[in-house]
């Protein structure tokens, strides 16, 4: 699932859709809604990672720029290259809530799409 705030954003939210969302014929189940939210932006996708290569950031967010550099000469170094296009996104996945942790205790994935060189 992923969600747009503005059809010019480039931030794209998503989350894994649990097995039991599902019906025994592979449908999606329809819950009676408890909110009155508007799901109009929201789609379903289905992600193949592919080749990536990707890093545990500790710390702050504003950080994270140093752990991308270091990934890129890693995977450099290994006779690899970045392979961003449209399917294959730079991608974060926050193990932390940062309404609860302390910004050097943030805790992210942070994922690239690599290729051979």
């Amino acid at each position: 699932m992923r969600g747009r705030t503005t059809s010019t954003s480039s931030h794209t939210s998503a989350c894994p859709i649990p097995s039991l969302a599902r019906t025994s014929t592979g449908q999606f189940r329809r819950l009676p809604p408890k909110k009155k939210l508007d799901f109009s932006a929201v789609e379903l996708l289905r992600v193949d990672e592919g080749l990536c290569v990707q890093c545990m950031h500790v710390g702050p967010y504003d950080d994270e720029p140093a752990t991308v550099d270091a990934m890129r000469s890693f995977a450099a170094e290994q006779g690899y290259a970045p392979d961003f296009s449209e399917s294959r996104l730079h991608h974060e996945i926050y193990l932390s809530d940062p309404r609860k942790c302390a910004p050097e205790k943030l805790k992210t994935v942070v994922r690239h799409p690599i290729k051979s060189m």
